[in-house]
């Protein structure tokens, strides 16, 4: 066998190889940026005291919005290997409706640069995240008088009558 018929063969082989080095690369590029798994372990990274309840990615996963336990929310934009986490402060984003019910435009007024339209998989996805952030606009001090009405003793009781 000649010499040229050797490298030739060789050559092709390595070409091969290559090529299916980097379809490797390239899928598991893709599959994280939808790793919710990954989007947990970075979000406890930046915030450990917060308790998440659920999270919501949006349709290309670049994005993903996180429901924590005291009905706080959060968002996380993916930037290829990490994540960029923002715990969302009560009254500060703004929602905005798309023509298309399956998402929203969102502004971040601690984070401008996080600022974006979302778009979710389905309309019910969207809706829940509208709402998480809808309940996280409502200040802490709202929450604190409506449990300061359910405190306070109905009219039928008479000051006699109070323990």
């Amino acid at each position: 066998m000649s010499p040229v018929i050797v490298w030739s063969i060789i050559l092709g082989l390595l070409v091969v190889l290559g090529y299916y080095v980097t379809r490797l690369a390239g899928r598991d590029q893709e599959g994280s940026a939808h790793d919710t798994g990954l989007a947990i372990l970075e979000f406890g990274r930046a915030f450990p005291d917060e308790a998440i309840r659920s999270l919501h990615a949006t349709a290309d996963g670049e994005a993903i919005f996180v429901r924590l336990h005291d009905n706080k929310a959060g968002f996380m934009r993916s930037y290829r290997n990490h994540y960029a986490c923002h715990l969302i402060e009560p009254g500060r984003v703004r929602v905005m409706p798309l023509p298309n019910a399956k998402g929203f435009s969102a502004e971040f007024l601690d984070a401008p640069s996080q600022n974006g339209t979302f778009v979710f998989a389905t309309e019910k996805e969207a809706a829940e995240v509208s709402l998480w952030l809808l309940d996280n606009y409502v200040s802490v001090a709202d929450h604190q008088a409506g449990d300061v009405e359910e405190e306070m003793p109905s009219a039928d009781v008479t000051p006699d009558r109070a323990t």
